[in-house]
Protein backbone atom coordinates (compact mmCIF):
# COMPACT_ATOMS: atom_id res chain seq x y z
CA UNK A 1 0.00 0.00 0.00
CA UNK A 2 1.34 3.44 -0.95
CA UNK A 3 1.80 5.72 2.04
CA UNK A 4 -0.24 8.91 1.86
CA UNK A 5 2.03 11.90 1.65
CA UNK A 6 1.14 15.54 1.93
CA UNK A 7 1.54 18.01 -0.90
CA UNK A 8 4.36 19.77 0.96
CA UNK A 9 6.37 16.56 1.12
CA UNK A 10 5.39 15.61 -2.44
CA UNK A 11 6.55 18.91 -3.93
CA UNK A 12 9.45 19.82 -1.61
CA UNK A 13 10.82 16.40 -0.80
CA UNK A 14 11.17 14.31 2.29
CA UNK A 15 13.76 16.47 4.02
CA UNK A 16 13.51 16.08 7.81
CA UNK A 17 12.66 19.76 8.31
CA UNK A 18 9.80 19.56 5.80
CA UNK A 19 8.52 16.37 7.43
CA UNK A 20 8.64 17.91 10.92
CA UNK A 21 6.78 21.05 9.88
CA UNK A 22 4.29 19.08 7.80
CA UNK A 23 3.55 16.71 10.70
CA UNK A 24 3.02 19.57 13.15
CA UNK A 25 0.79 21.49 10.72
CA UNK A 26 -1.36 18.43 10.05
CA UNK A 27 -1.63 17.74 13.79
CA UNK A 28 -1.90 21.33 14.97
CA UNK A 29 -4.44 20.67 17.72
CA UNK A 30 -2.04 18.36 19.56
CA UNK A 31 1.26 18.95 21.26
CA UNK A 32 4.20 16.57 21.29
CA UNK A 33 7.51 15.96 23.00
CA UNK A 34 10.60 15.95 20.81
CA UNK A 35 10.80 12.18 21.22
CA UNK A 36 7.20 11.77 19.99
CA UNK A 37 7.84 14.05 17.02
CA UNK A 38 10.93 12.06 16.00
CA UNK A 39 8.98 8.80 16.23
CA UNK A 40 5.96 10.10 14.32
CA UNK A 41 8.08 11.64 11.55
CA UNK A 42 10.35 8.59 11.34
CA UNK A 43 13.68 10.27 12.05
CA UNK A 44 16.30 9.81 14.72
CA UNK A 45 16.38 12.07 17.76
CA UNK A 46 19.79 13.34 16.62
CA UNK A 47 18.31 14.41 13.28
CA UNK A 48 15.37 16.04 15.03
CA UNK A 49 17.64 18.02 17.35
CA UNK A 50 19.77 19.13 14.38
CA UNK A 51 16.82 20.85 12.67
CA UNK A 52 14.48 21.63 15.56
CA UNK A 53 16.67 24.45 16.87
CA UNK A 54 16.22 26.32 13.58
CA UNK A 55 12.45 25.87 13.72
CA UNK A 56 12.40 27.28 17.25
CA UNK A 57 14.67 30.21 16.34
CA UNK A 58 12.31 31.49 13.64
CA UNK A 59 9.17 30.81 15.69
CA UNK A 60 7.70 27.98 13.61
CA UNK A 61 7.37 25.77 16.68
CA UNK A 62 6.65 26.85 20.20
CA UNK A 63 6.49 25.29 23.64
CA UNK A 64 2.82 24.72 24.41
CA UNK A 65 3.19 23.36 27.93
CA UNK A 66 5.56 21.63 30.31
CA UNK A 67 5.23 18.82 32.74
CA UNK A 68 8.24 17.99 34.83
CA UNK A 69 11.33 18.28 32.67
CA UNK A 70 9.39 17.51 29.49
CA UNK A 71 8.43 20.27 27.10
CA UNK A 72 5.61 19.77 24.63
CA UNK A 73 5.64 21.57 21.30
CA UNK A 74 3.08 22.71 18.76
CA UNK A 75 3.17 24.50 15.46
CA UNK A 76 2.99 28.25 16.09
CA UNK A 77 -0.19 29.16 14.23
CA UNK A 78 0.43 32.87 14.90
CA UNK A 79 3.75 32.82 13.03
CA UNK A 80 3.64 34.60 9.66
CA UNK A 81 5.93 31.87 8.32
CA UNK A 82 3.51 29.13 9.37
CA UNK A 83 0.59 31.05 7.88
CA UNK A 84 2.44 31.24 4.54
CA UNK A 85 3.36 27.54 4.69
CA UNK A 86 -0.27 26.60 5.30
CA UNK A 87 -1.33 28.87 2.43
CA UNK A 88 1.33 27.29 0.20
CA UNK A 89 0.12 23.80 1.12
CA UNK A 90 -3.46 24.74 0.27
CA UNK A 91 -2.40 26.27 -3.04
CA UNK A 92 -0.37 23.17 -3.94
CA UNK A 93 -3.31 20.94 -3.02
CA UNK A 94 -5.57 23.03 -5.26
CA UNK A 95 -3.13 22.77 -8.17
CA UNK A 96 -2.74 19.02 -7.67
CA UNK A 97 -6.49 18.43 -7.48
CA UNK A 98 -7.11 20.53 -10.60
CA UNK A 99 -4.49 18.47 -12.43
CA UNK A 100 -6.23 15.24 -11.44
CA UNK A 101 -9.59 16.62 -12.58
CA UNK A 102 -8.14 17.67 -15.95
CA UNK A 103 -6.54 14.26 -16.46
CA UNK A 104 -9.81 12.47 -15.73
CA UNK A 105 -11.77 14.57 -18.22
CA UNK A 106 -10.27 13.00 -21.29
CA UNK A 107 -12.34 13.43 -24.44
CA UNK A 108 -14.36 10.42 -25.48
CA UNK A 109 -13.40 8.80 -28.75
CA UNK A 110 -16.44 8.21 -30.93
CA UNK A 111 -16.25 5.78 -33.85
CA UNK A 112 -18.27 6.76 -36.88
Amino acid sequence: MKEDISVLVEYFGSHPMIRIVDFLIENKIFDYSKKQIAEEVGISKATLFKYFVKLEEVGIVTVSRRFGKTKLYKINEESPIVKKLVELGLTLADVASNKIIREQKLPLKVKI
